[in-house]
C-alpha cells in the first residue's frame, strides 16, 4: 500500500507564489514518474507537469515558465514550485506517482488526496 500526503496549498494574490509537496510512503521499491495535475471547478482534470526518475521535465504550456517540478528521490517527495501565479491558475492541485513499482513486477498509479490554491485579485 502506498499512501500521498500533499501540502501547500492555500490563497494568494495574483503575482504571487506557493510550493506544493507530496510525500510517497509505503511498501514500494521506485517510483518512475512524478507529476502534479489541477481540476478547476466545472472542468476537467488537466496535466500540470511530470518529472521522470532521472529529472526529465514536461509542462502544460500555461504554466511554462512559471510552474517548476522537482523531486527528491531520498525522501519520495515531489515539488511544485508555482510563481507569477494567475487567477486562472485556481484549481485542486493533485499529485500523482506513475508507474511505481511495488513488487513481483507489478506497477501501479497513485493519486494523493488534492490540495486547494485559489489565486484572488
Amino acid at each position: 500500500q502506498v499512501q500521498l500526503v500533499e501540502s501547500g496549498g492555500g490563497l494568494v494574490q495574483a503575482g504571487g507564489s506557493l510550493r506544493l509537496s507530496c510525500s510517497a510512503s509505503g511498501s514500494f521499491f521506485a517510483i518512475n514518474t512524478m507529476g502534479w495535475y489541477r481540476q478547476a471547478p466545472g472542468k476537467e482534470r488537466e496535466l500540470v507537469g511530470t518529472i521522470n526518475s532521472v529529472g526529465g521535465t514536461n509542462y502544460a504550456d500555461s504554466v511554462k515558465g512559471r510552474f517548476t517540478i522537482s523531486r527528491d528521490n531520498a525522501k519520495n517527495t515531489v515539488y511544485l514550485q508555482m510563481n507569477s501565479l494567475k487567477l486562472e491558475d485556481t484549481a485542486v492541485y493533485y499529485c500523482n506517482l506513475d508507474r511505481v513499482n511495488i513488487g513481483r513486477g507489478t506497477f501501479r498509479n497513485y493519486w494523493g488526496q488534492g490540495t486547494q490554491v485559489t489565486v484572488s485579485s
